[in-house]
């Protein structure tokens, strides 16, 4: 619990814009401090704080059910001049999920930050970073989105449409230093991914053909895979040993559309008898597998 909280204090200070007041050690610190009493104190206090700085100065929170029955807050940003979203939340197993929304290049990026299992030799957290191109009309415009809000905050929301799961294979990894042909916002979102942010061939394919783009400076910032071809984690027993690792994340809740209803008879004040009347939800998941180098990378995946 006291881990838990820790993870999902740094993600508030990260969305908040404070996170850089922060050494990157403070993200992990509850593993080394189980029996500090004051400071977990201190971080209750601090997260209570900025819980209700959140809910009136950053952006909206909203509680999703999850599948499992369990009720999850994710804290959704719009960025206007930027046009970029950020949604964020916490599973329940402590894995941190960011999905970022870059519009004007029509990129999305999903961070997985997950908790390692010290007791078998892993760090005590490591990220990924998946990079896709985004389609326009699967989520509201970054403009719309600044524009809602909650008549009931505390309500739990469920989605109106589940559109399934979509599988992506990652055939590259990108160097973050040359990644702003694909978005000048990756290196600051995947920053602690230096080594393990991935795209793939048919992304890269489909950003060449944007106005203001080549091929050439899209590929020049990747690096692809082995050619060699490779098993599943699961099926592989050596733990240094290089497989193919399996990721998957659902986002509960999602505006993905606007709606627009008739106007009353007579009624001239809505543009052309139509207008804007509310907003359509929806949940998918996302299922990524990509190389790694050794399966001590991938052991949530057995």
């Amino acid at each position: 619990m006291r881990l838990l909280l820790s993870v999902q204090l740094w993600t508030m200070l990260q969305i908040c814009g404070i996170s850089r007041f922060f050494s990157t050690e403070a993200r992990a610190i509850a593993p080394r401090t189980r029996n500090n009493n004051n400071l977990i104190k201190f971080k209750l206090g601090l997260f209570v704080l900025l819980n209700l700085l959140i809910k009136t100065n950053c952006q909206l929170l909203i509680n999703v059910q999850n599948q499992g029955g369990e009720v999850i807050q994710e804290i959704i940003t719009s960025n206007v001049s930027e046009d970029l979203i950020t949604l964020e939340f916490q599973k329940t197993d402590g894995t941190l999920i960011t999905q970022v929304i870059d519009f004007r290049n029509e990129v999305k990026i999903l961070k997985a930050l997950v908790l390692g299992e010290e007791e078998r030799g892993q760090s005590q957290y490591q990220v990924m970073c998946f990079v896709a191109k985004f389609n326009k009309g699967d989520f509201i415009s970054s403009d719309a989105m600044s524009k809602l809000r909650q008549k009931n905050p505390s309500n739990i929301r469920t989605p109106e449409e589940d559109k399934g799961k979509e599988t992506f294979t990652m055939t590259s990894w990108v160097h973050l230093n040359r990644s702003t042909p694909i978005s000048r916002h990756l290196y600051g979102v995947c920053a602690e991914a230096i080594d393990a942010t991935y795209v793939r061939d048919v992304d890269l394919k489909a950003w060449a053909e944007l106005p203001g783009s080549s091929i050439s400076s899209l590929e020049s910032a990747v690096e692809k895979f082995p050619d060699t071809l490779f098993s599943r984690c699961n099926e592989v027993s050596s733990l240094w040993a290089p497989c193919l690792c399996t990721l998957e994340t659902c986002i509960g809740w999602y505006p993905c559309g606007l709606k627009y209803c008739k106007g009353k008879p007579g009624d001239t004040s809505a543009a052309q008898g139509n207008y804007r009347c509310g907003i359509k939800t929806c949940r998918k998941c996302s299922q990524f597998t990509y190389y790694v180098r050794e399966k001590q990378q991938c052991l949530w995946d057995e």
